[in-house]
């Protein structure tokens, strides 16, 4: 009796798995594993009127026909950061070295180190960086809506950038 549960079950969860698979399956290269290498991936550095400071993007991975968000080591210099901006589908970030600073409009101003994340809901207005006193990377994961995983705003003043601190 108990043999024959087991079977049942993994019959179901056979079954079920073939479903899933056909189901996202939307092209020929999305039931195949991908290996993205960095030195075919996009590294630029965070344009002037996106950032303040130095800010260098080293992509992982592109979205794709099935996975609708992307990732990126995001590396700020000291006192760098973002200008305000919002995701349309939400982001998460996750400090890998140094400490991290967020912000949101309402003047809080939080502090996040190594091995700590934050998630930041859709249609927040925010902006992220690195601490006065040292740098910090951080990886993202951010997702798209509608095709657009970011709407940008203008630059954070140092007015804001300090005043949670």
């Amino acid at each position: 009796m108990k043999n024959n549960l087991a079977l049942i079950m993994l019959s179901g969860v056979i079954s079920l798995s073939s479903f899933v698979s056909s189901a996202v399956a939307s092209d020929s290269k999305s039931n195949e594993q991908q290996v993205y290498r960095a030195k075919d991936l996009n590294s630029f550095v965070g344009p002037e009127n996106l950032f303040t400071g130095h800010v260098k993007v080293d992509m992982l991975f592109p979205e794709n026909d099935v996975a609708n968000y992307s990732a990126a080591y995001v590396t700020f210099d000291k006192g760098a950061r973002t200008a305000w901006h919002t995701h349309p589908a939400g982001q998460h970030m996750i400090v890998t070295s140094g400490v991290a600073l967020t912000g949101t409009r309402d003047g809080k101003v939080i502090r996040f180190a190594e091995n700590e994340s934050v998630w930041c809901p859709p249609g927040i207005d925010h902006w992220h960086g690195a601490t006065p006193e040292a740098p910090m990377t951080h990886l993202v994961v951010t997702a798209s809506k509608d095709g657009k995983n970011v709407i940008w705003k203008e630059k954070v003043t140092d007015e804001q950038y300090t005043s949670g601190q």
